[in-house]
């Protein structure tokens, strides 16, 4: 925030109505902005962010499949809104919209068809201190339970571990149900959801794939066999304490107005009023390419969330996805102020030969949205060339593509 001006903006930034000049005069290193026009849509291609221009708050470090990274909310919530405006994230997933739109003074708004969203975002925006959380953590009695442990998860966890583990989810369950969970409790339920599974002594878990995946009991099995490795005994407590650490390392953020956190689908939210959003800042699920339920299994196990009834979309067709986005459009005109932006962020599929903003610019047709471009923000080792696809990456994404929609303002 120190480079910012007293709106939250940084000094001489655009204002929305010349957000898209100000693309096109955004340099980077020396490197203009490239700017050219392909199917009706004008794209706008720079290195807008990158992880080494800046580094995100702490507070953004939890893992969650396919999220993108906290400069690309950060980027638009300083152009496009003032401190106090409502920055709104309809497919939140760990939140990280909602949390820097709180870091940056605004109004955090977000909802996710599944629950463990809001579980994420909600203590990172008013996390209790490091004081509470260790004598809360030091308090717990993890043996005094009689849940069963389920035997799949000694494929992960050595049985002490998993003991623990058992008895922390049976405590954070119990006091959801009778009302009494607290904020410290709130923030421990967090921090526990990312360390079930990862790759390091960091985390509660046996060597395994990246926490922002969790494979089966079968498959974890097979990596223990290939690596020779069995679950050591993990210090839960500990864990928990040290990533709390990490997370609290940049401070607490600043006082920002009051959260608004949902659960359900994106086209339809009652509780948000009428043109009340300045900023929706989103990336939807891409077709059919990410397995949410798959990856979160353990995460919603722990939660006490049945994966079977979180009806993550997931789309085979183009013009199942399209609709589905329309759909979420219809919600959007709703709630959008007038002369407000949606930045709808697509990424690239199948290796760039499936251009989605082409699709998410015929869903909106029809619709009180005007379509100004396309921000496509480019790694530092990808040519202009191949922003079309991965190129010269083996695989994964190479860019962010970020459709930038305005609401129409009064006739």
């Amino acid at each position: 925030m120190s480079n910012l001006d007293r709106s939250g903006r940084p000094p001489n930034a655009p204002t929305d109505q010349s957000f898209t000049d100000g693309l096109r005069g955004f340099s980077y290193n020396g490197a203009p902005t490239v700017v050219f026009d392909d199917s009706g849509l004008r794209y706008f291609v720079n290195e807008f962010w990158t992880s080494g221009q800046r580094r995100g708050h702490n507070l953004h470090e939890i893992s969650y499949r396919a999220c993108f990274k906290a400069q690309l909310p950060e980027f638009l919530i300083q152009r496009l809104t003032r401190i106090g405006d409502t920055v709104y994230d309809p497919f939140s997933g760990r939140g990280t919209t909602a949390v820097q739109a709180g870091l940056m003074g605004r109004r955090p708004m977000a909802n996710d068809i599944n629950p463990l969203s809001a579980m994420l975002a909600r203590p990172r925006l008013s996390p209790p201190g490091l004081p509470e959380i260790r004598a809360r953590v030091e308090a717990l009695d993890l043996t005094g339970h009689q849940d069963p442990a389920p035997d799949d998860l000694l494929a992960f966890y050595h049985p002490d571990t998993l003991h623990g583990i058992v008895g922390l989810r049976r405590y954070l369950l119990d006091r959801d149900a009778a009302g009494t969970l607290d904020p410290v409790d709130d923030w421990i339920r967090m921090v526990a959801i990312n360390r079930l599974t990862g790759h390091s002594p960091g985390f509660f878990s046996v060597y395994t794939l990246p926490p922002n995946q969790a494979v089966s009991a079968v498959r974890q099995r097979k990596i223990n066999e290939k690596r020779g490795q069995t679950p050591p005994p993990r210090d839960i407590a500990a864990i928990i304490l040290k990533k709390s650490r990490i997370l609290l390392a940049d401070g607490m953020p600043p006082d920002h107005p009051d959260p608004l956190l949902l659960t359900g689908p994106a086209n339809h939210t009652p509780a948000i009023p009428d043109r009340t959003v300045d900023l929706l800042v989103t990336s939807p699920p891409f077709l059919d390419i990410v397995d949410y339920e798959g990856d979160n299994w353990l995460r919603c196990w722990f939660a006490g969330i049945d994966p079977s009834t979180v009806r993550i979309a997931r789309h085979a067709s183009t013009a199942a996805w399209e609709a589905f986005v329309h759909s979420a459009f219809q919600e959007f005109a709703r709630i959008v102020r007038p002369g407000g932006y949606v930045a709808f962020e697509v990424g690239e599929v199948r290796g760039g030969k499936i251009l989605l903003e082409r699709h998410v610019a015929a869903a909106i047709a029809g619709l009180p949205f005007d379509v100004e471009g396309v921000m496509v923000n480019q790694q530092e080792f990808t040519k202009t060339a191949n922003c079309w696809g991965v190129g010269n990456n083996s695989s994964g994404t190479n860019t962010n593509r970020i459709v930038l929609a305005r609401r129409h303002m009064p006739a």
